[in-house]
């Protein structure tokens, strides 16, 4: 049996519940090494697991028992970890947002290259069944020609799952960069392209900060988009849901409708126009209340699948630096009060 021998490079929230309990499962992993600026959270996971503890990521990425790393931490660092990473001869699964800068995703693009390794991007919206099968049905035409869609990504916000609650990185401006923006809206950029098959052209912005008085970045959004086959739809990523989570995705065609994650009893619905229903529940999507948080998002198992088997991994940086592009967009044009056009 091949195994990976696998590092953490941040041991907060998303790196212990959601990467180290992944991979912990997965049998071709194992979890050999663990770093945290707060030393702590590192060695804690060590005395669990084993392998070695880092305060320093620079320190981890010289440790030659590790294969590939998970980067969990603050949205600023991801490049700059993640191309010292792939330097040293890692391959690397990257939390969202994969960049913050379109020239930094070009340099974690050219350092892949460079290093004969692969770069992930942890989207996991495009790996769950409903996602899939509606792709399926869009690109079989059973939907004929999509006219419009609407996505939401809300919740009450990190402060109650982080580590660090209110004082969280998330919540940070010179760490975070983007708020709600760059934790949920990224996650149904990156669904509506894959979904839709095509490219969004043009972004019109309407981003505030209203929730979070403690907050530096972004709270809630409204964008509208274009693609480059003049669909239009909206996308709303939020994090002042104080309620029910909504994950929901709609996608309307000409010859039905597609409902995804939008009934709390059928994950997948298609309404067809000639009468035909069909209602299945594939499971949902992962969350972060506590049931939720029992389903796998997929990222991880995804990630070492392509390792074990020597194929390109599911979210490439080339496209998931398409995602991020959109959400940049969305916010320069909240800022400008101008639609951002593309080519």
């Amino acid at each position: 049996m091949i195994m990976i021998n696998v590092g953490i490079i941040g041991c907060g929230s998303i790196g212990v519940k959601r990467h180290i309990a992944e991979y912990e499962e997965n049998e071709n992993v194992k979890l050999v090494a663990f770093c945290d600026p707060v030393i702590e959270r590192a060695e804690a996971q060590q005395k669990i697991y084993g392998g070695d503890s880092y305060e320093s990521y620079k320190d981890l990425l010289m440790d030659s028992n590790v294969d590939a790393v998970s980067v969990c931490t603050p949205n600023y660092m991801h490049a700059e970890i993640s191309i010292a990473a792939l330097e040293a001869g890692k391959h690397v699964l990257c939390e969202k947002p994969m960049g913050v800068a379109m020239d930094e995703m070009d340099r974690m693009i050219e350092a892949e290259r460079k290093s004969g390794k692969q770069l992930m991007v942890g989207h996991n919206q495009r790996l769950i069944k409903e996602h899939q099968v509606a792709r399926d049905y869009i690109n079989e035409g059973r939907l004929g020609k999509i006219y419009s869609f609407r996505t939401a990504f809300g919740h009450p916000g990190p402060e109650d799952w982080s580590v660090d609650g209110k004082d969280s990185w998330f919540f940070k401006k010179d760490e975070a960069v983007m708020g709600a923006m760059g934790d949920l809206g990224v996650h149904k950029a990156d669904l509506m392209r894959y979904l839709l098959g095509e490219e969004v052209l043009d972004v019109g912005g309407f981003i505030s900060k209203e929730a979070k008085e403690f907050s530096d970045v972004d709270d809630n959004a409204v964008c509208i988009l274009r693609t480059e086959s003049n669909i239009v739809g909206t996308l709303q990523a939020s994090w002042s849901f104080y309620g029910e989570e909504d994950n929901s995705t709609v996608i309307y065609g000409e010859k039905g409708v597609l409902s995804l994650l939008a009934d709390s009893e059928h994950s997948f619905i298609f309404t067809g126009r000639d009468g035909e229903v069909v209602k299945e529940n594939y499971g949902g999507i992962q969350t972060n209340d506590e049931a939720g948080q029992k389903k796998k998002s997929l990222v991880m198992d995804a990630f070492i699948t392509a390792l074990v088997n020597e194929e390109r991994v599911p979210v490439t940086a080339e496209d998931a630096k398409k995602s991020v592009e959109i959400i940049l967009n969305a916010l320069e044009s909240d800022r400008t009060k101008k639609i951002i056009t593309g080519e």
